[in-house]
């Protein structure tokens, strides 16, 4: 099967596919290829909790990297503090399964301290903020505590970089140990209906440099995002409270339908570097000329292509992978990413309220988002704000020129398709739902506004 026919969670979770809705161990080894969990089949309607369904928490200051645990990195104050490699603690080959390319790296760790989630969780998702030099990559690792009391594997998150010279940036399929697995950019519980959940977790970074070289990774900001979220076909409405538009910029994944088949073809596979890169523009990040030049000149809106390059998983071979996606954005000066889940739409009021849209990604079929034209099974989109009766209005990708991008959604059908974690397909078959996903990219150096709207929806 192709990989937008795998029957995965991922394959719903995913940014990749606009369908018609019709018819272990010591990090220098590299914790090795090691699938998958299968969505609940019985599903009912779940009524709203008062019990919290996400714990985010981020690494980000002087203090939080010398909590870690440090061989070979040390702690950089100052504006941004992070972590680079001081004195490297080894060197370890690496053979990148996309080349065949087999190289010796110099590596140090940083272990972050156990965190135990508010929320013992069914699903964990890792995101970052670096820069990666040329000769330089890093890897991000999780490893958990289970609500038993017994450990999960370290597992590998990713591993990046921004360019694409040294290694290719990719996800590590195959990763389990029966009881929990990764699905591309997400560790799942097996089997939530047995009651096992993540309790705690830590997190491990390994910052890579060829030997020889004085360059280093920065890593300014490492977190995850846990979350057991009810299953649920519907989901409680909230009421309108919001009247504002933000001016976004507005970019058509579809003037891009097939450009550049390496990196998936352009199109319906590019929905989330183009929300990407509408936010990273709207906060002022741009290209410059130098680096959009390899881009065929006669396409329109170069910087998406450059997006959809620079957010490419080669081993999930899609743009869709969300860590990948919110390292992106933080490539761009003084830009912070970050992938969590909201509550509702009250949420994205806050944060809209503030100056700060979002892109959230959603499943639905073409009768239950009225407006839209197409169903989906799995598509990001950027909300821009809110009209005076509350319906959402959005800078949807899926359109066909840069001037039909923003849409007005039904409030009340917006929510539904968002949060629900269950739904029909168009076979009539239950398959899953992402629950309340976004990306949220925001600045370094956020107003006190900034920081009260992200710290209401559980990001500090």
């Amino acid at each position: 099967m192709t990989r937008a026919e795998q029957p995965s969670r991922r394959t719903v979770l995913s940014a990749a596919v606009v369908v018609a809705a019709v018819a272990g161990g010591a990090a220098p080894a590299l914790a090795s290829d090691r699938t998958g969990q299968n969505a609940d089949p019985a599903a009912a309607d779940v009524g709203p909790t008062a019990a919290r369904q996400v714990d985010h928490r981020s690494w980000t200051t002087f203090q939080d990297w010398r909590d870690g645990t440090a061989h070979g990195v040390r702690a950089v104050d100052g504006a941004r503090p992070g972590i680079v490699i001081a004195t490297p603690a080894g060197r370890t080959d690496y053979r990148d399964p996309h080349t065949g390319t087999t190289a010796t790296w110099e590596y140090a760790t940083w272990t972050g301290p156990l965190h135990r989630l508010a929320v013992p969780a069914t699903e964990v998702i890792a995101s970052w903020n670096a820069h990666t030099p040329a000769s330089t990559w890093l890897q991000v690792e999780l490893k958990g505590t289970y609500s038993d009391g017994t450990d999960a594997p370290w597992y590998v998150m990713g591993r990046w970089a921004a360019g694409d010279q040294d290694i290719r940036r990719t996800s590590v399929d195959g990763q389990t140990d029966g009881r929990s697995s990764i699905s591309t950019d997400t560790f799942a519980i097996n089997d939530a209906a047995t009651g096992l959940r993540l309790s705690a977790y830590r997190l491990r970074l390994t910052l890579y440099r060829k030997p020889g070289t004085r360059r280093t990774p920065t890593v300014w900001r490492v977190g995850a995002m846990g979350s057991d979220v009810p299953d649920r076909f519907t989901v409680p409405a909230s009421t309108p409270g919001l009247d504002r538009e933000l001016t976004v910029p507005r970019y058509s994944q579809e003037i891009h339908t097939g450009q550049y088949p390496q990196y998936d073809n352009g199109g319906e596979a590019w929905c989330s570097p183009t929300s990407s890169q509408m936010i990273i523009e709207y906060w002022g990040g741009r290209l410059t000329p130098a680096q959009l030049s390899w881009v065929d000149p006669s396409y329109a809106d170069p910087q998406v292509c450059h997006a959809a390059r620079y957010t490419f998983d080669y081993q999930y071979e899609g743009c869709g992978n969300w860590p990948f996606n919110a390292a992106y954005a933080a490539t761009f000066k003084d830009l912070q990413g970050v992938v969590t889940r909201l509550g509702s739409l009250t949420d994205l009021e806050t944060l809209i309220a503030a100056g700060i849209p979002a892109i959230t990604s959603q499943s639905f079929l073409k009768t239950e988002l009225t407006g839209a034209g197409y169903g989906t099974a799995g598509h990001l989109m950027t909300v821009i704000g809110f009209t005076a009766a509350g319906d959402v209005i959005a800078n949807d990708p899926f359109s066909a020129s840069d001037e039909a991008v923003r849409r007005v959604y039904n409030r009340r059908e917006f929510e539904n398709i968002w949060l629900r974690t269950k739904r029909h397909n168009a076979a009539g078959t239950v398959v899953s739902g992402t629950g309340g996903v976004c990306y949220l990219y925001f600045p370094a150096h956020l107003t006190a506004e900034q920081r009260r709207a992200l710290a209401a929806v559980g990001v500090r």
